[in-house]
């Protein structure tokens, strides 16, 4: 079985419509604001693009909050090719925590966040085809530490089943993740170190008392 090439997939689709003069309405699931800056960067030239926050994972609501306000100060800041609107999903981290239940002591990477990852690509899959746009992706590929072919594929399978379009993606290619890390410097954005679930901020911490010790 080959290996997809998910950059080259997201080229084929921008040349596509390219040559039919089409600017397509893309629904953007966006995690943060850091890694939404390169992909806001590079996307606006080619799509008409409503960024999507819906991020139940992040249960600590101060946290939520502060992610949320600087993806909107970065929308503000940022000059785009094209404007970029944002819409906000109801804050539901119960949402999360039954979606993982049972899973709560897998390893980051594990099987609980494929199961937070099929969750938020499934809300924006429903949020795409409701609001009719002609496809929908994530940032969430362009993080070093998340599986790009496990994202891809959980999207897919979203899109399919709630009649809506996939973008296949990797943003972290093409220097994309080297840019995002400059964006935010430039723009001074809040950068976290865990994903924003606390089961994922507790592992952290652990292994940073764990390198204070040692």
């Amino acid at each position: 079985m080959n290996k997809i090439n998910y950059q080259k997939e997201l080229e084929r689709v921008i040349a596509d419509n390219q040559r039919l003069g089409r600017v397509p309405g893309l629904l953007l699931h966006v995690c943060c604001a850091p890694c939404s800056s390169y992909c806001l960067e590079y996307l606006s030239h080619y799509f008409d693009i409503t960024v999507y926050y819906y991020n139940p994972n992040i249960t600590i609501p101060e946290e939520y909050a502060y992610r949320l306000s600087e993806e909107k100060r970065l929308l503000a800041q940022m000059d785009f090719a094209r404007p970029v609107r944002i819409t906000e999903s109801a804050y539901h981290p119960a949402d999360f925590l039954s979606a993982v239940r049972g899973l709560e002591r897998e390893p980051e990477g594990g099987r609980r966040c494929r199961e937070c990852f099929r969750l938020r690509l499934a809300a924006s899959a429903q949020k795409a085809a409701a609001d009719g746009f002609d496809y929908f992706t994530t940032t969430l590929t362009i993080s070093p530490l998340k599986n790009a072919a496990l994202l891809n594929e959980l999207g897919a399978e979203m899109g399919a089943k709630h009649g809506a379009a996939w973008l296949y993606s990797d943003f972290k290619k093409k220097e994309g993740y080297k840019r995002s890390i400059e964006l935010s410097r430039a723009y001074d954005l809040y950068r976290q170190n865990y994903c924003g679930c606390i089961f994922s901020k507790a592992e952290q911490q652990a292994k940073s008392a764990d390198k204070e010790q040692s």
